[in-house]
């Protein structure tokens, strides 16, 4: 196996869901922390590798590629002793996609959405409408495990991870109540006990919590 690299910051949601997925699958790497706090996405020599200036980027011993959604998939698709984590079943790897563009068509947005107006604007005042739209998503992903334990079925797929990354940040703008989301807050759980969550997701969220409350955001 050639060498793998993953270049990112530990705030991204999206180089998490990777994390998760290089540590499911036992793999080696070497993380390279981009700062894009300090501009370093724009600088020419990460600009070689992604012109979009995104992260997270992987380097598979100079094969190049971005979007956590494509790095997932191909990694699993070489690397895995089996398919479980993404199907090669048409109708289950269908599913597995269809959680896949939710997550990056709404709930990711709907959390950037608020995100945004904490951290980027610097402004502690969010709308009501931005949270319900989170909401929202939450009954939603509750609905999709309404027969399963995990969002595509009965096995854990990268559609997990990629959930369970941006959700484990959008808590503490609005909690998964056990009350209001059974299904979801029981999945939380259960994905929080997975034996590399801790330091593939837990431990690295810690920073962006922190600005999160230090901003003593409000609802109006």
């Amino acid at each position: 196996m050639g060498k793998l690299t993953l270049y990112g910051i530990d705030g991204s949601p999206p180089v998490r869901s990777v994390i998760l997925t290089l540590r499911a699958l036992g793999l080696d790497f070497e993380y390279k922390v981009v700062n894009l706090q300090a501009g370093e996405q724009l600088k020419p020599e990460f600009l070689k590798l992604n012109p979009l200036h995104t992260v997270p980027v992987l380097d598979d011993d100079g094969f190049i590629l971005y979007d956590s959604h494509a790095i997932n998939s191909y990694l699993v698709g070489k690397f895995s002793k089996d398919d479980s984590l993404y199907p090669r079943d048409l109708q289950k790897r269908a599913l597995v996609d269809q959680r896949l563009f939710y997550e990056s068509g709404t709930v990711a947005p709907a959390g950037v959405e608020v995100m945004y107006t904490v951290l980027r604007q610097d402004n502690p005042e969010v709308p009501q409408a931005k949270i319900d739209a989170l909401a929202e998503a939450y009954k939603n992903l509750n609905l999709f495990l309404k027969d399963s334990d995990f969002l595509a079925g009965d096995n854990l797929t990268i559609a997990d991870f990629h959930v369970l990354a941006v959700l484990t940040g959008w808590v503490y703008f609005l909690e998964i109540e056990p009350s209001k989301y059974p299904r979801l807050a029981g999945w939380i759980q259960r994905m929080k006990r997975l034996p590399y969550y801790e330091e593939a997701n837990g431990a690295r969220l810690e920073l962006i919590l922190q600005l999160i409350k230090a901003k003593n955001f409000k609802i109006v």
